[in-house]
């Protein structure tokens, strides 16, 4: 084992040691520490701006949805105490017993609620998610084991320091909070390897990341994020109501996964609503590719290609495609969507109540943006991410997504 390897490895055994520890810190001392990370991230917040600052320095050539993603400054910082308060606000319910049940023989079955143990996570530059990730990881007694992408190092840095200093101060282990400094390919490739170590591993950045993860980890894994989101104007929709909703969900913040990329529009209001929201759309700057009859109602149209169809943007940049009515509108989008988060835009209930029905993916909106789909916003406090999976949970992963369960049983001497 090369020495590097055997850094990352020390770091999980010790990980994987305090989550044992964790079981015995109360919901009153995890709230305590939590109060106190945030307490110090408030205090230390000038130190995490120089580093993020140093951080986005030395990018170069990045583009400036990157850059945004990247950024961690004053308001970001308070976001995310904000987000640890409301974390602090919420029930623990680890170790509760659920659907206890006395059977004819007299045993008595529950599920007990349980931390997964060892949680590890992987991603890229948002360094918002190292406070969401550690909040929400202590809050359920689980160790957690962050690997950063290398562009956010400096910040991520600054920000496990000061939790690690926090947390002497409490009963929670300062060692249960690991960063892996290697950035390396091969770093993460081991890191991935820590079957029986780690018990669970949850990727969150781009489709390469995602992807590389899920196909390469030994540790089970839960697939988070890539968010190509769909919005579909029905022909009983109402144009102002559409017209608000997509140019919130494209243009609010375009580096986040839960931004819209596409747009399909019912052919019968086409005529009518296209040249409307193409004029908005071109008004903010976004870059707008189309189908064939698409191309015909505005300027500056570019062909879609099939890639376009499945392509996450995360840029000012929207594909936009007519199609026939409902049914049309739903193939297409189970065909090309990540199964993140659509929309449909409708006055009709039962084409409504259709959508939700039919449509595969985590968050399913009506007359709503789809930039909702985020933890705090669903009342969770932040999440670890966003699983675009059906096992073991799916859409903005909360508390109650980072536990398990186990049955305990009661029996006064029973045999079979």
């Amino acid at each position: 084992m090369q020495k590097d390897q055997e850094e990352i490895y020390q770091q999980v055994l010790e990980a994987k040691k305090e989550a044992y520890n964790l079981l015995n810190v109360t919901s009153e001392e995890k709230n305590f520490a939590l109060a106190k990370i945030a307490q110090a991230l408030c205090e230390n917040r000038v130190q995490i701006i120089k580093a993020n600052q140093r951080d986005l320095k030395e990018q170069v050539g990045k583009s400036q949805a990157f850059l945004d993603r990247l950024s961690f400054g004053e308001e970001r910082i308070f976001a995310s105490i904000k987000g640890i308060e409301k974390i602090i606000s919420l029930k623990d319910f680890i170790g509760n017993v659920e659907n206890l049940n006395i059977m004819p023989n007299g045993l008595q079955i529950g599920q007990k609620i349980v931390p997964l143990g060892v949680v590890g996570i992987i991603y890229e530059a948002r360094p918002n998610v190292t406070c969401d990730a550690i909040a929400l990881c202590l809050k359920t007694s689980n160790a957690v084991i962050l690997k950063g992408g290398k562009e956010a190092l400096n910040t991520n840095k600054a920000i496990v320091e000061i939790v690690k200093k926090a947390l002497e101060q409490t009963k929670i282990p300062k060692n249960c909070v690991q960063l892996i400094t290697n950035t390396d390919r091969e770093g993460t490739k081991f890191l991935m390897g820590l079957y029986g170590l780690i018990d669970v591993l949850i990727p969150r950045g781009g489709s390469g990341l995602i992807k590389s993860v899920v196909e390469n980890s030994k540790v089970p894994v839960i697939e988070t994020g890539v968010g190509n989101c769909h919005i579909f104007v029905d022909e009983f929709a109402d144009f102002e109501m559409a017209k608000d909703i997509v140019i919130n969900a494209k243009t609010s913040r375009v580096s986040v996964c839960n931004a819209a990329e596409k747009l399909l529009v019912h052919r019968k209001i086409a005529q009518d609503f296209l040249p409307q929201i193409i004029e908005r759309l071109q008004k903010e700057g976004v870059e707008i590719v189309g189908d064939n009859q698409v191309c015909t109602y505005g300027k500056n149209i570019s062909l879609a290609t099939q890639k376009d169809y499945f392509e996450e943007y995360l840029d000012l940049k929207i594909c936009i495609k007519i199609v026939d009515d409902l049914k049309d509108a739903i193939l297409h989008i189970n065909t090309y969507s990540s199964h993140h988060s659509e929309s449909i835009i409708t006055k009709d209930y039962a084409n409504a109540q259709e959508f939700l029905k039919a449509i595969d993916s985590a968050v399913v909106y009506v007359n709503a943006s789809t930039r909702f789909s985020d933890g705090e916003e669903f009342g969770l406090g932040g999440e670890i991410g966003i699983s675009t999976q059906k096992l073991h949970a799916r859409g903005p992963m909360g508390l109650r997504a980072l536990s398990t369960s186990k049955y305990i049983v009661y029996g006064n001497g029973q045999i079979r």
